[in-house]
């Protein structure tokens, strides 16, 4: 192998960056060219290509979103559109591909292995930590604490006019972003898809802790909870409205809805992010140079492992119960 290509595709996350500098100065140091694709697969399509050195990388590792860009891609999911992309990467003489991304576009990279035939590695980058087979995404830990700061500024406002706020977060049909952050923050309910609950329940638990001397509560919201809890229809808009003026309601609370929205996916990685998305990416080359395709990296028990990647989409990442049980005794 040659020359191989990197692109980022779906959502940024932070953390993005140091994978791309790991896999260009990984492949710039066994030699290989290496060709950046911008805007994910429209780059491919579109043949927006640009080749790689070492200073092409340089002063990004401390960068959020992706330097390379990213879109979402309707035409790469038709044959045409396909078909426009392995000319494209013929022509550039690219023999083997690196994705980063997360579920979406590591569903293209299994189609670049097995339609159109070039060996592809996929690296999970996704806030949402949804991917079965990795403790964590590329995103995920830079996304808890800036959630995490945003629940301790909320928080100061909330003590100060006694107020409940509910707080939506991101995590797209996956809880796990909203239930490390809500544990981490000391949030005093937890609402994600995986889980049912009573919101009558949360409602007595807020009125209990206020009759306690508690100046303020705090009830973290996923944005996949996509319920009109009065009629059992798909909200309109976010729930986190339909949930707070339930709470506010049947509690009497002075209560404030807050969506976080996208400032989840920015910012400047932490420093776990930097090394996990520079392991990640190092590895992704040499898994294209030992003759590998369809392969996932991931981290599992702090080391960088290869998964089988087909496997990989065909799963669903399971909640880990013993820390969402936690999280409900100690917000008791």
């Amino acid at each position: 192998m040659k020359k191989i290509g990197v692109l980022t595709s779906g959502g940024d996350a932070p953390g993005m960056n140091a994978a791309i500098r790991s896999v260009v100065r990984t492949g710039l140091y066994y030699g290989l060219e290496v060709i950046g694709i911008k805007r994910g697969y429209a780059g491919l399509i579109e043949a927006d290509f640009e080749q790689m050195n070492r200073n092409s990388v340089s002063d990004i590792i401390q960068r959020g979103g992706t330097f390379l860009l990213s879109a979402r891609c309707e035409e790469f999911k038709t044959k045409e559109g396909r078909a426009k992309a392995f000319k494209n990467m013929q022509q550039e003489g690219i023999e083997g591909l690196v994705v980063i991304g997360g579920d979406g576009s590591l569903r293209g990279a299994e189609i670049v292995n097995k339609e159109l035939g070039i060996p592809a590695i996929g690296i999970p980058g996704t806030i949402d930590n949804d991917l079965a087979g990795t403790d964590y995404t590329i995103g995920y830990d830079t996304a808890m604490n800036t959630v995490l700061d945003a629940i301790n500024k909320i928080r100061d406002t909330a003590t100060s006019h006694k107020r409940t706020f509910i707080i939506e977060t991101m995590g797209r049909l996956a809880g796990f972003l909203t239930m490390m952050t809500g544990l981490a923050g000391g949030a005093e309910a937890i609402i994600i898809p995986e889980m049912d609950f009573d919101i009558d329940e949360i409602c007595q638990k807020l009125i209990k802790r206020y009759k306690m001397g508690k100046l303020h509560n705090i009830v973290l919201v996923a944005e996949g909870v996509k319920e009109d809890f009065r009629t059992n229809q798909p909200a309109h808009d976010s729930s986190a409205f339909s949930i707070g003026q339930i709470i506010a309601e049947k509690t009497g609370q002075e209560t404030r809805v807050i969506i976080l929205g996208h400032l989840q996916r920015g910012g400047s990685p932490t420093a776990f992010d930097r090394i996990l998305g520079s392991r990640m990416g190092a590895r992704a080359v040499e898994l294209l140079m030992e003759g590998e395709s369809n392969k996932m990296v991931a981290f599992s028990d702090n080391k960088i492992i290869s998964r089988d990647l087909s496997k990989i989409l065909s799963m669903k990442k399971e909640i880990d119960m013993d820390l969402y049980k936690l999280s409900q005794i100690l917000s008791s």
